[in-house]
């Protein structure tokens, strides 16, 4: 019998793994389209003409604002962060612990830099009119992509840290009784 339902004997323990396993699934789809963009995409449109390459993100910059990607985006925090509350609520204090940091490192190193740094040069590429020559095509696309690919891989390394904290925080459950109340 884990040490969650020894202090809480109910219904909020009993949630607690569930809600663990969702926000760690939050964590793990977040790091890998991260992951994803580091290690093939925008490999791939470096290798591709700077024309085609502005072009097609440009499309994928439009079409990444939907109803699949926005509740992965902004909810992870959310989840981390209501994992800790009621982990905090239920005496698993390593896992609380794990969990708010994992929210608070999304929130500073995933939603922070997509926000300052890769939303707005994805807003100057989407002004950006291609076909342009080659030379002005090579510099645009240079001129996103390298600081694009900078900012991306903190965010993906930093979820990277996210879903690890997560994953320790739910392999920890049990782990750490909660100190007896001596009063």
């Amino acid at each position: 019998m884990s040490k969650a339902i020894r202090h809480d004997g109910g219904a909020a323990a009993d949630r607690l793994k569930p809600l663990a396993l969702l926000s760690l699934v939050f964590a793990g789809a977040m790091f890998g389209f991260f992951f994803a963009w580091v290690c093939s995409t925008m490999w791939g449109l470096d290798a591709a003409d700077p024309n085609v390459a502005i072009a097609a993100m440009q499309a994928i910059n439009a079409s990444v604002r939907n109803w699949v990607f926005a509740p992965a985006f902004f909810g992870t925090p959310v989840l981390l962060i209501l994992t800790a509350l009621l982990a905090l609520k239920v005496a698993e204090r390593r896992t609380a612990i794990c969990f708010a940091l994992a929210g608070l490192v999304y929130v500073l190193g995933a939603m922070l830099p997509t926000m300052i740094a890769n939303v707005p040069l994805n807003e100057t590429l989407a002004m950006v009119e291609a076909p342009l020559d080659p030379v002005g095509a090579r510099e645009a696309w240079r001129n996103y992509s390298d600081p694009w690919q900078f900012w991306n891989t903190i965010r993906a390394t930093l979820a990277g840290v996210v879903l690890s904290l997560a994953g320790w925080g739910l392999l920890g459950m049990g782990g750490i009784p909660a100190p007896k109340d001596r009063g």
